[in-house]
């Protein structure tokens, strides 16, 4: 079967031929395979970011981008918008006008106006996405910069400016991808604001690898406290959002079960209404946002509903309340940490009722 889809035009994920030992693993291995290679991948990142001459080269051309006049633009589509969203949010509170797109939709309706923002980042996995390939072709003339997996992609080849993911192939959906993503997008930010990034990310990474192992432990807990809910709602404001959109993604992705994002005002506008005992929330209350969150939480029980509680404070828990604590890391490296709860709950739901995928070991057709 492999050997006719690469006869056919496809390719090995990453460029690389899996091991036979690989290839026989159901998706249940593979993604806790790929979750618990996290902390490795994010520490090579890190340390080539920060040591390789090549890739500070690149994030030297990156600065330039942020000197122009106009918005910093990130775009990326699914898990890689999902990333894109922590390095506008740095570049906000820092005072630097900075927007994450859609890249489908900022193609379709954004193409006029692409001349006016100052540069943009482009963020794919693959590189080879149909609407990113055309992105890079339709280049308005202004910086280009590249966060890619796949340095023998398309993308990678038209792009000015070219960091990689650093995350190996990945057969699952977006796990080590969008961790490694994510803090390129939060080191290319900070280098743009002239900001120093490393001992801030040693402290994320730190906590990050401890999280994990707990999170991974605690997942049979997580999955029972949400067994009968009818849908998933993830909440989190400005770096955070970026995870529950990630969350949402796993749980619907691996786990076909219902989950939805929004943001801690969004929710309150509209979704909170139908909160009843059927409904469950996994509500990221961090950073500057965590008391919003915690007071979120607590309106979501009145009205019946189960929280888990994502937070760097302690809190009781309840039958309708099961809290987990987590270090509290710098604004916005809590885009990494949280995401490590609805991960550990994904596992567990795919462990119990069986993976909503198979593996995917050779990029599939990139169309529009």
């Amino acid at each position: 079967m492999a050997e006719d889809q690469l006869n056919g035009g496809m390719q090995w994920i990453g460029g690389v031929e899996p091991s036979a030992e690989v290839l026989a693993m159901n998706m249940v291995q593979i993604f806790e395979m790929e979750c618990r290679e996290q902390p490795a991948r994010l520490a090579e990142l890190l340390k080539s970011y920060g040591e390789n001459r090549v890739v500070r080269e690149e994030l030297g051309r990156v600065k330039q981008i942020a000197r122009d006049a106009g918005p910093v633009l990130f775009a990326g589509m699914g898990a890689s918008f999902c990333s894109g969203v922590s390095g506008t949010s740095l570049l906000q509170m820092n005072g630097r006008s900075s927007f994450v797109v859609d890249a489908g939709e900022w193609l379709h309706y954004g193409l006029p106006v692409w001349n006016q923002v100052a540069g943009t980042v482009l963020l794919t996995t693959s590189g080879e996405s149909a609407e990113l390939v055309e992105l890079c072709k339709r280049n308005a003339g202004k910086p280009l910069a590249l966060i890619c997996n796949n340095e023998k992609s398309k993308c990678w080849a038209l792009a000015d400016i070219k960091l990689p993911i650093l995350a190996g192939p990945e057969y699952g959906n977006a796990t080590k991808t969008y961790t490694n993503s994510t803090a390129a997008a939060i080191v290319a930010a900070s280098e743009m604001l002239g900001q120093e990034w490393k001992t801030q990310a040693g402290q994320a990474l730190e906590a990050f690898s401890g999280l994990l192992d707990r999170s991974l432990g605690r997942r049979a807990e997580l999955e029972e406290f949400c067994r009968g809910s009818a849908n998933i709602e993830l909440i989190g404001r400005g770096p955070a959002y970026g995870s529950a959109f990630m969350g949402a993604l796993c749980i619907r992705e691996m786990a076909g079960k219902r989950a939805a994002a929004h943001t801690g005002a969004g929710f309150r506008h509209g979704p909170l209404l139908d909160v009843s005992d059927t409904h469950l929330a996994i509500i990221f209350a961090v950073g500057r946002a965590a008391e919003l969150g915690a007071k979120l939480a607590k309106d979501c029980n009145e009205r019946g509903g189960k929280v888990i509680l994502v937070s760097a404070e302690e809190h009781e828990a309840t039958a309708k309340l099961l809290p987990v604590k987590i270090e509290a890391v710098a604004e916005p490296w809590e885009s990494l940490t949280t995401i490590l709860v609805p991960q550990a709950l994904t596992l567990a739901m795919i462990e119990k009722n069986g993976a909503n995928l198979k593996p995917r070991f050779w990029y599939g057709a990139m169309v529009q």
